[in-house]
């Protein structure tokens, strides 16, 4: 008999994907009667493991955040040890995680989803503080961090107003943010 711990696991995957579909689907106010059916569990089942809607939630938005953390680590090539690298392993990471650009990913769905949820916020402005440290810690002047990283964020929910992306035109973009983070000084000199 397997151990407990792994169906443990097991299940918190199923509820979170579940919810994830649902989320996407339904909004953030997606029953939790309906994660449960989607999941293959009972409700009671799913509240064991989440103790609200707004704790799976929030656990939710923390497994996307885990999964993009673990794009943008495997998204740094480890040939490169320049500055800027972990920023060049985010813009590849984000660009990556946009598929062909037909149509808008999940996760970013998701991502939009989740934000007007008020614990989420919270969670989401805390990952971005940890976010814009290690960011800043990777060697490029400041300004030229954010341009490159808003812009790849920008680039990340535009599809969201267009239905989708353009591949070329990303693929563009995703170029130039790389080029931009290979220059490690200011992006505009004072007078």
């Amino acid at each position: 008999m397997p151990p407990r711990e792994r169906d443990t696991a097991r299940t918190r995957r199923l509820v979170l994907d579940a919810a994830a579909r649902a989320v996407v689907a339904h909004g953030a106010r997606v029953s939790l009667d309906l994660i449960a059916r989607t999941a293959g569990v009972s409700k009671g089942g799913l509240l064991h493991h989440f103790r609200s809607r707004e704790q799976l939630l929030l656990e939710l938005a923390r497994d996307l955040a885990e999964q993009f953390t673990t794009a943008v680590h495997a998204a740094v090539d480890p040939r490169d040890h320049a500055r800027g690298r972990l920023v060049r392993g985010y813009v590849r990471a984000t660009f990556d995680g946009l598929g062909d650009g037909s149509t808008v990913p999940e996760h970013v769905i998701l991502a939009a989803t989740l934000a007007g949820v008020p614990a989420v916020a919270e969670f989401l402005q805390e990952d971005n503080r940890t976010w814009s440290e290690a960011l800043d810690a990777d060697g490029l002047d400041p300004d030229r961090v954010r341009l490159i990283t808003l812009a790849a964020d920008g680039a990340a929910v535009a599809g969201l107003y267009g239905g989708g992306t353009d591949p070329d035109e990303a693929r563009r973009l995703r170029d130039l943010l790389i080029r931009l983070s290979r220059d490690e000084g200011p992006l505009v000199h004072a007078d």
